[in-house]
């Protein structure tokens, strides 16, 4: 029988590591799975290479992980914010690196990854200083920019819904980086706010199958983390 609901937070996060390059979703604190990332604190891991929308704010989620000095390097598309005061206090003292990727270059990369694909061209950030060092060539009259595949070690994910499947149904903007980091991970971990039995989710509403579902765990909003 599958089931990939666990207990507690000790089963979801078990054998994450430090060095671990982890994909958290979130688009700002909408669908971030901030029960999953005081975990990562919890478990001393550093050195972590964390790949998310933005650089967290006040010193919750993201920007509480950067804090702890369990983040080594940034992906992200928005490191700066009106409250991303710890990564850019951590930034200027040389105390962690970025990677600044266009939003929609990031969530390509990830998605190839799920897909099997290794790089793809597209003609974001031709001619910028993102693109200097990196593969280029004309398609169609236009200069394209060679990306890779971004992979992930975990992936960390907020659902509104999932069963013991796995299957993941998420919650109008709650959706956003989630489902495709799911698929880029070899291990995904999913906190969701409701679990319901087999069959209830209606197959046309699942976003994320249960097979790029590794551990779901029920995290209520405003829960503990336990």
């Amino acid at each position: 029988m599958i089931d990939k609901i666990v207990p507690d937070m000790n089963a979801a996060m078990a054998g994450v590591v430090s060095g671990s390059t982890i994909l958290v979703g979130g688009f700002g604190s909408v669908g971030q799975p901030n029960a999953l990332i005081e975990a990562l604190i919890e478990r001393d891991v550093r050195d972590l290479t964390i790949v998310a929308n933005n650089s967290g704010g006040g010193v919750v989620g993201l920007a509480h992980l950067m804090q702890r000095g369990c983040v080594r390097r940034l992906i992200c598309s928005f490191p700066r914010s009106s409250n991303s005061t710890v990564f850019e206090e951590l930034y200027r003292a040389g105390k962690i690196e970025l990677e600044i990727v266009p939003q929609g270059t990031m969530a390509e990369r990830m998605r190839a990854a799920g897909a099997g694909v290794g790089a793809f061209y597209t003609p974001t950030s031709y001619g910028t200083k993102l693109a200097e060092g990196k593969e280029t060539r004309e398609i169609g009259g236009r200069m394209h920019v060679l990306e890779y595949a971004l992979h992930g070690d975990v992936a960390l994910v907020e659902a509104w819904r999932a069963d013991r499947w796995g299957n993941l149904v998420f919650n109008k903007s709650g959706r956003n980086f989630n489902p495709v980091m799911a698929m880029a991970a070899r291990t995904t971990i999913v906190q969701t706010q409701h679990v319901v039995e087999l069959g209830a989710l209606d197959p046309e509403a699942i976003v994320t199958p249960g097979i790029f579902v590794d551990r779901v765990l029920h995290v209520p909003y405003g829960d503990p983390v336990g």
